[in-house]
């Protein structure tokens, strides 16, 4: 099944440690269907300028992912963001951001966009989101990203839309920010009583938690010898989610524990290099083999029957 995407595609110029990449593609739709279209097609809408490379678009052409809902706009500019990272590679620190054509998206859905049954909002505006979601017709799975500056300033926008949402994916900071609650368990509790029956909080390096009702499952993230750039790492968790969620079919619990260790192995994939260099390159067979080893890193024996 097809899984749709709104958000930003983007030039990122990115420092770590290890090295600096000028000019990269970035953006949140572009890492989130990178990751998904190794495991379901993909139906993107974004917007760019004349100075989007060609190359660009051939790339994710190439990779099947539907591109008729991109949007580029005649003498415009693309969405640019620079940034730096420090060494424990946590957070960014934004060096400058250039809005551009992206200041005036208004994301419009192509006719053969609005049978997805499988979206995936990522953090634009939460009027956006909610404009996306009056254009679909009866999805079965609605994820949706968010980010501070939205918590900061249109708080009420973004509880109407978190109302129509199945699945909510936050990072710690957002995850209690949104809630007011510092303890993460309080926080998705809270969370799911703004509408959405299922939280995704992701912890960076150190996996991501699942709540779904009473149940809570955690995901561990890869251990890693080599860690670049982590750019993109949330949205590219994000697309393995939602990607194997869409090419299972099935939304039961264990398919979401399931998909969430797939968001993990996409994820540890995208930050071994910069930009989407990686997920250009892996494999079905490196995906699988790297889902595989989870197994290990969670797999351990009981204690013994005569343990008192």
């Amino acid at each position: 099944m097809s899984v749709l995407v709104v958000g930003s595609m983007a030039i990122d110029s990115v420092q770590t440690p290890f090295g600096s990449r000028p000019e990269a593609l970035g953006g949140s739709a572009t890492f989130f269907s990178m990751s998904a279209s190794n495991l379901t097609s993909v139906r993107l809408v974004a917007v760019i300028g004349d100075d989007f490379p060609a190359e660009h678009v051939d790339m994710l052409t190439k990779r099947k992912i539907d591109l008729a809902g991109l949007q580029r706009v005649p003498g415009g500019k693309t969405f640019r963001w620079q940034g730096r990272y420090s060494e424990n590679l946590n957070e960014a620190i934004t060096l400058g951001t250039q809005l551009n054509v992206f200041a005036d998206f208004r994301p419009t859905l192509p006719e053969h966009y609005r049978d997805s049954e499988y979206v995936f909002l990522a953090n634009i505006h939460p009027v956006l989101q909610a404009e996306v979601l009056e254009q679909v017709r009866a999805p079965k799975l609605v994820a949706l990203d968010t980010m501070n500056l939205w918590i900061d300033t249109e708080i009420e926008a973004l509880k109407k839309v978190l109302r129509r949402v199945d699945m909510l994916l936050v990072n710690e900071g957002e995850a209690r920010q949104l809630s007011g609650e510092y303890n993460i368990v309080k926080a998705a509790r809270a969370l799911m009583a703004m509408g959405p029956s299922r939280i995704v909080i992701k912890r960076g390096e150190y996996g991501a938690l699942y709540f779904e009702g009473t149940h809570i499952f955690f995901a561990p993230a890869y251990p890693l010898e080599s860690v670049f750039d982590p750019t993109g790492a949330g949205d590219t968790f994000a697309g393995g989610v939602v990607g194997h969620l869409a090419r299972t079919g099935r939304l039961e619990t264990a398919d979401v524990q399931q998909a969430m260790v797939m968001g993990c192995v996409m994820g540890s994939f995208t930050v071994e290099t910069f930009s989407v260099d990686r997920l250009m390159k892996v494999t079905p067979q490196e995906i699988r083999q790297r889902f595989g080893r989870f197994r290990g890193l969670t797999t351990f024996a009981d204690l013994a029957d005569d343990f008192e």
